[in-house]
């Protein structure tokens, strides 16, 4: 039996470039577990690629205590020890790890502190650097090693299973999303200025964003309907080619690269049309942002996306890879704004009733006390 009493602490930890998907889902399922007898920590590494550590100032602010783990290279294994003593010096109960590299060390420091490790998959990286393929492997070989795989949606569940992790180690808990932010900016009047009806994105920079597309298919979209601008909000390794890219295109003026910002929420709500390219995903979060704040999407019809988006109901989708029919979706969304609008109520029903923030805390928290009696029976 289940001991819903138990006090625990458990640390989340992660290997932050950023303030994206994975940071804003840690935060989500700490701020919504009502549970009193769990207390949160987080772990992050300080390292040259992290960006002023954003997560580590919300969470302080919002959830509880944050170890700044020193990286002196892009895969310190020192930092495996150093992880390891603050398990066990702050009686850390479980860990739960997110990100290739955060599942290396994160597994490595719980085996060696002897606490229990939960690994949750956000995305796999269909990536080319030679590099980056390395970490994948060797994080996907580290999952193999954790009490709980815990995908956030059903297509991360099958590539799990690709690398033979399977029931009961493999466990599903639905994606949820804390969409209290997006309902204050909801009645909120637009902050950011705006001459031309506004295409979106929001979302990291990287190769399986596909943002190439994205570009191309605004650049088509621009030759017919002038009084267009595309705004990118978001950072990456390949925003720099993005932007050399855009030079190339006639709409190059109207394509605006805007990098991080604080007030994404206020853009999103300035946006008549929410797009996506991306080649793999999990469950996006700026995705479930996008249909909590009603404002229409069209993307590629990719797992992960189609757990929010049905076709001409709750957004537009069109085949991966297919510009020409994604470039019909978005004049459908812009030239019709009864339509979109409605497209975008209906995505908002949707997520609120299927994606509660609350409801995934719940199930975790569920999870880490299984884990915990597990050890206890096996000790």
């Amino acid at each position: 039996m289940i001991n819903t009493s138990r006090k625990m602490h458990i640390l989340q930890f992660i290997c932050s470039t950023g303030f994206y998907g994975a940071e804003r889902w840690i935060l989500a399922l700490c701020n919504n577990t009502q549970d009193p007898n769990v207390t949160y920590s987080l772990a992050v590494t300080d390292e040259v690629a992290s960006k002023n550590l954003e997560i580590a100032a919300h969470f302080r602010r919002d959830c509880g205590d944050v170890f700044e783990l020193p990286m002196a290279h892009k895969f310190d294994y020192k930092a495996v020890s150093a992880l390891a003593n603050y398990i066990t010096t702050n009686k850390i109960d479980a860990v739960h790890t997110h990100g290739y590299k955060s599942d290396v060390l994160g597994v490595l420091a719980a085996k060696k502190a002897g606490v229990p490790v939960l690994v949750t998959p956000h995305g796999f990286e269909n990536a080319k650097d030679i590099k980056l393929r390395l970490f994948i492997w060797l994080g996907c070989q580290a999952m193999k090693f954790a009490d709980h795989v815990v995908p956030l949606s059903p297509q991360l569940v099958e590539d799990c299973k690709q690398y033979s992790i399977k029931e009961p180690q493999l466990v599903y808990i639905q994606n949820g999303v804390d969409l209290s932010e997006v309902e204050k900016f909801k009645n909120k009047p637009v902050a950011s200025s705006k001459t031309k009806r506004r295409i979106g994105f929001i979302g990291q920079m990287i190769s399986r964003k596909n943002i190439l597309d994205l570009l191309d298919v605004f650049d088509e979209l621009h030759k017919t309907m002038e009084n267009i601008e595309l705004v990118l909000l978001g950072d990456g390794d390949s925003r720099a080619s993005l932007e050399q890219h855009t030079q190339t295109l006639a709409s190059k003026d109207d394509i605006h690269f805007l990098g991080y910002r604080d007030d994404r929420l206020d853009y999103l709500k300035s946006f008549d049309l929410f797009v996506m390219t991306s080649t793999l995903e999990g469950i996006p979060r700026c995705l479930m942002e996008a249909c909590a704040m009603e404002t229409p999407v069209a993307a590629y019809d990719i797992a992960g996306i189609d757990q929010l988006i049905t076709h001409e109901h709750t957004g537009l989708l069109a085949p991966l890879g297919d510009k020409a029919a994604l470039l019909l979706a978005w004049e459908k969304i812009l030239q019709d704004k009864d339509y979109a609008s409605q497209l975008g109520k209906n995505a908002c029903d949707y997520v609120n009733e299927h994606y509660s923030a609350k409801r995934m805390a719940d199930e975790y928290v569920a999870l880490f006390n299984e884990v915990l009696d597990n050890k206890e029976v096996s000790l």
